[in-house]
């Protein structure tokens, strides 16, 4: 028999009804508000001019009332201005990009390995098969005293790596952005694993003799996303601090934290960590607005350590055997979820439209009331980002956040690729990944950027960033000669 009403869903897209009904719930103001303000329009010009001045006259309105109304407008919008968040703005960053002499690819990886650890072929074997299902590709890089048969961890040789790494960066930074040491107000360095006395923000000042007035911070032990962590302290900073400048510098020194032991748990770090770092010049200057590239809209922070799974599940501690390493947990990946859950929940509603929110909530309370079985509806972040930096931590944390949120292999792009050509270079990622996108030329005036880190504690932080400007593809940086080259091919297993 004939159906009683026509299949809906073979003649109309479903897509566009869905658009329709963003556009009309994310623009309901002003679709109630115009035709309104139209009618009223019309109903004055309908009025001849006596009309209109027996309006006027009935008003009543003498110089004391408009001197006290301008009196009130003006007390109102400078206590507005004066309580508003400063802006802050990224006026521009560096990327350290390694030596090729630094370079490891994986048959060096391997045979280092093979020699260092031959009474132990079990463990080899295993960091051969991690390493083969990794992301990473041949061309990351470790420092120069691992390259070392054995290597060799002292503390001059990561003083030496420290310096090679943040100084070729806050070079490169200086270089770009045309800042003067002396300009500088606020120096903030987080580097997770290598603390020494004195510290890394003290290595800065000495080397580029900056002002005895400056306002130093040196951030240690909070893992990968400790460099929004950086971002978030440098925005609480300029809020106090007018006509500011403030630099930020991420890195991670392996070279102390090369793991030489047997537990596969604390081999895994080998397998992923490389090095890299990246200096960053945020500013509350409105006179450089013009020539910055973002403007920090949102941080978000979320820590788990209360609960202590959370909190062991990457820890540094000895083996059985007293080598130092970092314990990375099989519950890491459950953990950074619940994590995750947590941060989103709180970003979500400052960042998605209202049209996403409004169907989560009706979804939320139809679980509620009607039936506890129904899917829960995952709000559309595509709506809110035009594009996405996570952490590349590992394959296995991009993916999950690929499913998880629903997005696409190009939003997930930068990341991949990060992870292949430089390896998960810590709290620094996040602006290769960034550099990525400007050298692919895709970073347009008004795109929106969230960059999602995780780290030891257990922490997951956000943060929104917004394009002031169309960028142009950069002439320099780390992706400056390979990026012709990406996005690659990355297979499943690249058998060694």
């Amino acid at each position: 028999m004939p159906p009683i009403l026509p299949d809906f869903s073979s003649s109309v897209r479903l897509k566009y009804v869905k658009l329709g009904y963003q556009y009309l719930v994310n623009h309901f103001l002003t679709l109630t508000l115009v035709p309104f303000m139209l009618a009223v329009l019309v109903e004055v010009l309908r009025l001849g001019p006596g009309e209109l001045l027996s309006l006027w006259n009935s008003l009543h309105i003498d110089l004391i009332q408009i001197l006290c109304s301008s009196f009130v407008i003006i007390f109102v919008a400078t206590v507005y201005f004066m309580s508003k968040p400063r802006t802050i703005f990224l006026v521009d960053y560096a990327c350290y990009k390694p030596p090729v002499t630094c370079r490891v690819p994986f048959s060096t990886f391997m045979e280092h390995s093979r020699l260092i650890l031959k009474d132990k072929p079990k463990s080899v074997e295993f960091q051969m098969r991690i390493l083969e299902r990794s992301g990473l590709g041949e061309e990351t890089c470790l420092p120069p005293a691992i390259h070392y048969i054995p290597p060799t961890p002292t503390m001059e040789a990561a003083r030496g790596e420290a310096e090679l790494v943040i100084f070729t960066a806050m070079d490169s930074l200086f270089k770009k952005t045309g800042l003067k040491p002396k300009d500088i107000d606020i120096l903030i360095v987080n580097c997770s694993l290598f603390s020494p006395t004195p510290s890394l923000s003290a290595m800065v000042i000495n080397k580029y003799k900056l002002r005895s007035n400056i306002k130093s911070f040196n951030l240690s032990g909070m893992g990968c996303s400790a460099g929004l962590i950086s971002i978030d302290l440098a925005r609480d900073l300029l809020q106090v601090h007018p006509n500011s400048n403030a630099v930020v510098v991420s890195t991670e020194i392996i070279t102390p934290n090369y793991y030489q032991g047997n537990e596969r748990a604390m081999l895994l770090p080998n397998c992923l960590f490389r090095m890299g770092g990246a200096a960053i010049l945020l500013s509350n200057r409105w006179s450089g607005r013009r020539r910055a590239k973002y403007r920090l809209v949102h941080v978000v922070r979320t820590h788990k350590g209360a609960d202590d799974k959370a909190y062991r599940c990457v820890f540094e501690e000895e083996d059985k055997e007293g080598n130092v390493g970092i314990s990375l947990s099989k519950d890491l990946m459950a953990i950074a979820g619940e994590a995750l859950k947590s941060n989103i929940t709180t970003i979500g509603p400052l960042v998605l439209p209202a049209s996403e929110q409004l169907l989560f909530l009706l979804t939320l309370i139809g679980r509620k009331i009607f039936n506890p079985k129904w899917k829960p509806y995952i709000p559309d972040f595509k709506q809110a980002f035009e594009h996405f930096c996570i952490h590349a931590g590992g394959r296995a944390v991009i993916d999950e956040l690929q499913k998880n949120l629903q997005l696409s292999a190009e939003h997930v792009e930068a990341s991949r690729m990060t992870l292949h050509r430089f390896g998960n270079t810590s709290s620094s990622s996040l602006w290769y990944e960034m550099g990525y996108i400007e050298a692919k030329g895709r970073m347009n005036k008004g795109d929106r950027i969230w960059q999602i880190a995780f780290g030891s504690g257990f922490k997951c932080n956000s943060a929104v960033w917004k394009c002031n400007r169309t960028i142009k593809t950069p002439t320099d940086g780390p992706w400056a000669d390979c990026i012709d080259r990406y996005p690659v091919y990355i297979p499943e297993v690249v058998k060694l």
